[in-house]
């Protein structure tokens, strides 16, 4: 069977320039978020599992799907979450044989504060009117559904 070789459009110099910016953004964001997740005694995963709980309660695989992780990472995770009280785990009212993870009032207490300590955004956006920032607020959603794989549930 013959494969035919992708070819890549060649990048013009503002499309390098926004991914270097983005890569910027996305570096800054994550050095406050670790800093801020270890002011709270909080790891970045622990401080991720967390935030992505304020969805609502989740199986554990799918915890690791959406934070591209092993399972038992998250086990790992969990349990010490679960020790501290910030979250809980249940049995799915829909399949008892599968655990969902809650985050406890506590967890949700201790994800606000964290979200709230978060300067990263503020002082960048700050700069921007409210104008600006719906108009970028949209182009970021076109930009993340473009690239969100299909989803299959």
């Amino acid at each position: 069977m013959e494969t035919t070789p992708v070819t890549q459009q060649p990048t013009d110099a503002i499309t390098r320039e926004v991914v270097d910016l983005m890569a910027g953004l996305v570096a800054l964001f994550h050095r406050e978020y670790e800093e801020a997740a270890a002011a709270r005694s909080l790891t970045g995963a622990q401080a991720k599992v967390l935030a992505l709980l304020r969805r609502g309660p989740m199986p554990m695989r799918q915890i690791a799907q959406t934070l591209s992780c092993e399972p038992s990472n998250i086990t790992g995770i969990v349990d010490r979450l679960e020790t501290r009280d910030f979250v809980s785990r249940q049995a799915d009212p829909q399949d008892r044989r599968v655990k969902l993870v809650a985050a406890t009032d506590a967890g949700k207490q201790a994800t606000e504060e964290l979200r709230e300590s978060l300067n990263f955004a503020r002082e960048p956006l700050a700069a921007l009117s409210e104008e600006e920032r719906l108009v970028l607020r949209d182009l970021l959603r076109r930009m993340l559904e473009g690239a969100a794989p299909e989803s299959t549930g």
